[in-house]
């Protein structure tokens, strides 16, 4: 079986087990790791502040002004919401973690409304430039 295809079979796994995130929100975390490993030149770890900040990075940039709301539909409303999918992934080895990582490092990295709720207005300052 290729890589694609065992992820999304453990995917779909995690979410009979846990249901609170939709399988779309663990891709949105792979492609944001993979994101966040392109802007901080990292080939490999990333701390779980840095992940965080990167996908909130990366949803403005895939989402704009929808991030929040695409983001709250998958079942990811704060933070904390990315460590539990980051670790429910370490559990089904689609992800690795050192000694020093912990869920808690995703516990109020930043607060989603402040992150999102003013992409629409930045969207617009820069249209009228």
């Amino acid at each position: 079986m290729d890589k694609k295809r065992d992820f999304y079979k453990l995917t779909e796994q995690i979410c009979r087990r846990d249901p609170r995130y939709k399988a779309d929100a663990y891709e949105f975390v792979m492609q944001a790791l993979h994101f966040t490993q392109k802007k901080l030149k990292k080939d490999a770890h990333v701390s779980g502040r840095e992940l965080a900040q990167g996908a909130r990075d990366f949803a403005i940039e895939e989402y704009g002004p929808l991030a929040k709301a695409v983001l709250s539909y998958w079942g990811v409303k704060n933070t904390s919401d990315l460590g539990n999918i980051v670790f429910n992934m370490i559990g089904h080895k689609m992800l690795s973690r050192t000694d020093e990582d912990s869920i808690a490092d995703f516990n109020d990295v930043y607060d989603f409304s402040a992150a999102f709720d003013n992409v629409l207005r930045d969207c617009e300052i820069y249209l009228k430039e």
